[in-house]
C-alpha cells in the first residue's frame, strides 16, 4: 500500500490493530520517539528494547500505555498475576486483575453531619 500526502498521524501506526502488523517510523532522537508513541489515541501495550538506563527510566515515566514491557516480548501478560488494561481509548479505568478493579463497580457516597447541635434536642424514646 502506498500512501501519498498523508500526515504521520494518519498512518497505520496510529491505529489499534490486533494482528501481525509492524509499522516503522523514523525519529530524530529518543524523546521524539516517545512523542510519536504517545501521539496516538490508543495505549494498550508498549514495548521498549534498550540497554540505556536513562531511556528505560524515561520510557517508564512517560509512555502512556497500560502495560509496558521492557527488553522482552510485548505479549503474554499472566492472567491473575499481571493486571491488563490500557490508557486513552484502549482503557476503561482500572485494569482487570489489578488491586483497584472491583472499586470501579462501586457507587461511592459521602455523608456528612454537623454534630454540634444547637438548642433543644429531645431524648430519643421519651415521649
Amino acid at each position: 500500500v502506498i500512501f501519498k500526502d498523508i500526515s504521520p498521524k494518519a498512518t497505520i501506526a496510529q491505529e489499534e490493530i490486533f494482528g501481525p502488523v509492524v509499522a516503522v517510523m523514523a525519529a530524530k532522537n529518543f524523546q521524539e520517539a516517545l512523542d510519536i508513541a504517545n501521539s496516538t489515541n490508543y495505549g494498550l501495550t508498549g514495548g521498549l528494547y534498550s540497554r540505556t538506563p536513562s531511556h528505560i527510566e524515561q520510557a517508564s515515566a512517560e509512555l502512556e500505555v497500560g502495560n509496558l514491557y521492557i527488553n522482552r516480548n510485548i505479549t503474554g501478560s499472566i492472567v491473575s498475576r499481571q493486571p491488563f488494561g490500557g490508557f486513552k481509548m484502549s482503557g476503561v479505568g482500572s485494569k482487570a486483575g489489578g488491586p483497584d478493579y472491583l472499586v470501579q463497580f462501586l457507587e461511592p457516597r459521602t455523608i456528612t453531619e454537623n454534630i454540634q447541635r444547637q438548642g433543644f434536642a429531645p431524648i430519643e424514646g421519651m415521649e
